[in-house]
């Protein structure tokens, strides 16, 4: 499949940095106090910006990208918390599918996770886009590539409780705060998607120790996979 124009999401600065120095022919716009960035990278129309932490800014920034700058399919790309034990700093995480870990109606009967009355809670990543960043991912770091469930919150995991709890009763491979509410906008609009995260932390207590530092290095990762993607769309 073509994808005619690609919107690409980063939730801070050093997540877009890299693809700002490297973007031709850059027409800058602002939308709903975001910039959005249109150019060319490798030849292929992309619709860069930085959405901002949290899954309102994700959720506004992707509709944005839909309804005004008419994007064909999203790549979300950035830093994570390891939630499986198996991965370390610097693996990589691309999305089977992304849930909302702090959507919790439970009190109701409701799962943990669950939407209530919506028809799925669960958002899938489009096929031929995982295949591209798996590609990409195991070309790059061959070795340190999972593909796994996203769990998106408002929060910040820092307890290795909780990253247990994550692991084994959602499934979850890593979490951040964003990738659900992509993949969500993205699934009522039908909009191809796929999330693509570079391990920061182990999500366990230590991040204040190597957070800063393995960002960069995260950042850096995420942004030669969809670098390689985008060459090979």
């Amino acid at each position: 499949m073509a994808y005619g124009k690609i919107g690409v999401i980063g939730a801070m600065k050093e997540e877009i940095e890299l693809f700002l120095d490297h973007m031709e022919q850059v027409r800058v716009t602002e939308k709903a106090k975001v910039t959005y960035r249109e150019g060319l990278l490798h030849g292929k129309n992309i619709v860069l910006c930085k959405s901002g932490v949290g899954k309102v800014n994700a959720a506004v920034t992707t509709q944005v990208l839909i309804d005004t700058y008419g994007v064909d399919a999203i790549i979300f790309t950035g830093v994570a918390g390891a939630v499986d034990p198996e991965l370390n700093v610097g693996d990589i995480v691309v999305s089977s599918e992304c849930l909302q870990h702090d959507m919790d109606v439970t009190a109701l009967g409701f799962p943990r996770g669950t939407i209530p009355y919506e028809e799925t809670s669960l958002f899938i990543s489009d096929e031929k886009l995982r295949q591209l960043a798996v590609d990409a991912s195991t070309e790059l770091f061959e070795g340190h590539v999972k593909v796994g469930r996203v769990l998106s919150g408002d929060q910040f995991i820092a307890n290795r409780e909780t990253v247990a709890k994550l692991h084994i009763e959602l499934q979850g491979a890593c979490t951040e705060m964003e990738g659900a509410a992509v993949a969500q906008v993205c699934s009522l609009n039908n909009i191809p998607h796929v999330i693509i995260r570079s391990m920061s932390d182990k999500a366990d207590g230590s991040a204040h120790v190597n957070f800063a530092e393995f960002t960069l290095q995260a950042s850096g990762n995420s942004y030669r996979i969809v670098d390689h993607m985008l060459k090979h769309m």
